[in-house]
């Protein structure tokens, strides 16, 4: 947790403050020492001692709430860790410790520590990365309240179709971008962030769905028609509620209040005699249905506290994704190899192939960091497998006297963008390598080449020119995808 605050916090919360001495398993290890510290041995009892040692207490307690602390500086959390903190800094720098160094040392010590967590707060909390996560949550904050919370409130109708669905999907993706470096904090406040849109993503498209049905039924067909219509409408102003909950807009509102406003809803539901007409049964299961869904969405106020919701490195569906994509990687090795020595018989094709049916069976779960890295897995096998594919062609490509000028062109530019994409394969670098810029400008090039090429009315130019056209493409953004340091 937090490794990176550890080297600062090394003692903090694994060894007592021992006035320059430090224990291992085979005993204590002496320091050189003045003559005057082997002379005068410090005394564990000192008051000072005794004063930094209830410090060291405090800041035990107070080391595991920085770690994990994934908001702002405007949070009332981050107010009180740092109050708290500050307030343990003043009491360090005001013992006692008589000019003796062993003192001076232990307090020098205490004080790094107290330092350490207050810089690590900080840092997080005004981390780039957490601004944009607070930015795009902003973003999708505002929309929700002009075209969801807003309308209802003041007696409209939430506009609420697939423009919104879109534009909420759009943040969605943005933040499964937003770079963590590993860190906790800023891990757990994408996830937040992440449930939070993603839950009101499910209660927004399922009230989509809800719009083509043919409900509400009419009130003539049965006396208990009228009372689901009328918990229909109420439902539907829940849905705003509990938008409005997940996205902050809520106000006075709160979860455990929806909650029982819901589970009263069920109540009458379920005291309605419909027994006997399947119709009636169908509209109140449907209605139910609707209720259960909403209060799915209620329990996220805890939402990110457990390591395996927020560090995907330990969730089941990442690691079959790496496990594929370490078979694609002994995969990629191989090809790379083989086509070195002019070795076209390694084609491992069918069994890429059956890589890509396992990735698309896997679980996403509707996380959309999870969905990422699938696709992710899914565009390193698929390269792979164009690239045997232009390699074959090449292979067998045999021009004829009469093949248009144009055409052999491409086919040109097509035989030095399959040598770039091995290059590109197998390339495992930063945007920031010169290799990296020269391969990015040699595809350019071939792009600027493809572009000059008259196609002089020839169709089969024409085709080919496109497909080679997208093909340098495809190869710029993998390698654009290779080097973007995501991270899940």
């Amino acid at each position: 947790m937090c490794a990176n605050v550890f080297g600062v916090l090394k003692s903090l919360f694994g060894k007592p403050f021992d006035g320059g001495k430090r224990m291992d398993h085979g005993g204590p290890q002496q320091q050189q020492q003045h003559p005057m510290e082997q002379q005068q041995p410090y005394n564990p009892q000192h008051p000072a001692m005794m004063r930094l040692y209830e410090v060291q207490k405090e800041v035990a307690s107070l080391g595991p709430q920085v770690c994990t602390f994934s908001g702002m500086q405007n949070d009332r959390d981050y107010k009180r860790l740092e109050r708290e903190l500050t307030r343990l800094l003043l009491e360090v720098d005001q013992v006692d410790t008589e000019g003796k160094p062993e003192l001076q040392g232990a307090r020098k010590r205490a004080a790094q520590e107290v330092e350490g967590l207050l810089r690590y707060l900080e840092e997080n909390a005004t981390h780039p990365s957490r601004l944009a996560i607070e930015e795009l949550s902003n973003q999708a904050r505002q929309l929700v309240d002009e075209r969801v919370v807003a309308p209802q409130r003041g007696g409209g109708v939430a506009e609420i179709n697939d423009e919104l669905v879109d534009a909420l999907q759009e943040l969605v993706l943005k933040l499964t971008q937003v770079k963590t470096e590993g860190r906790v904090p800023l891990r757990k406040a994408r996830y937040r962030a992440l449930t939070r849109l993603c839950a009101v993503q499910d209660v927004i498209e399922g009230r989509t769905q809800q719009q083509t049905l043919s409900l509400p039924l009419s009130g003539d067909t049965h006396e208990a028609v009228h009372c689901i219509n009328q918990v229909m409408v109420k439902v539907s102003v829940a849905r705003s509620q509990l938008v409005a909950l997940l996205m902050g807009l809520s106000g006075r509102d709160s979860c455990a209040h929806l909650s029982r406003i819901l589970t009263e809803m069920q109540v009458e539901l379920d005291a309605l005699d419909v027994s006997g007409n399947a119709a009636i049964r169908n509209y109140r299961k449907q209605v139910v249905e609707e209720i259960n869904g909403l209060l799915k969405h209620l329990d996220l106020e805890g939402e990110g506290d457990d390591t395996r919701r927020y560090d995907l490195a330990q969730n089941n569906s990442i690691r079959e994704i790496e496990a594929v994509r370490a078979h694609v990687s002994h995969l990629r090795e191989g090809v790379l190899r083989h086509c070195v020595m002019g070795d076209l018989s390694f084609r491992p094709k069918a069994e890429l192939q059956s890589l890509l049916t396992h990735l698309d069976q896997v679980d996403t779960a509707k996380n959309p960091c999870i969905r990422e890295a699938r696709r992710r897995a899914v565009v390193e096998v698929q390269a792979i497998i164009t690239f045997l594919d232009l390699r074959e062609a090449l292979a067998r490509r045999q021009p004829g006297p009469f093949e248009h000028p144009s055409h052999r062109a491409v086919w040109l530019v097509l035989g030095s963008l399959s040598d770039l994409q091995a290059q590109v394969l197998g390339f495992d670098g930063k945007r920031a390598d010169k290799n990296y810029m020269i391969l990015e400008e040699l595809l350019t090039k071939q792009l600027l080449t493809l572009d000059a090429v008259d196609p002089q009315g020839d169709e089969t130019t024409k085709v080919a020119r496109k497909q080679a056209v997208k093909f340098a493409q495809n190869i710029l953004n993998y390698l654009d995808m290779k080097t973007d340091e995501w991270e899940y």
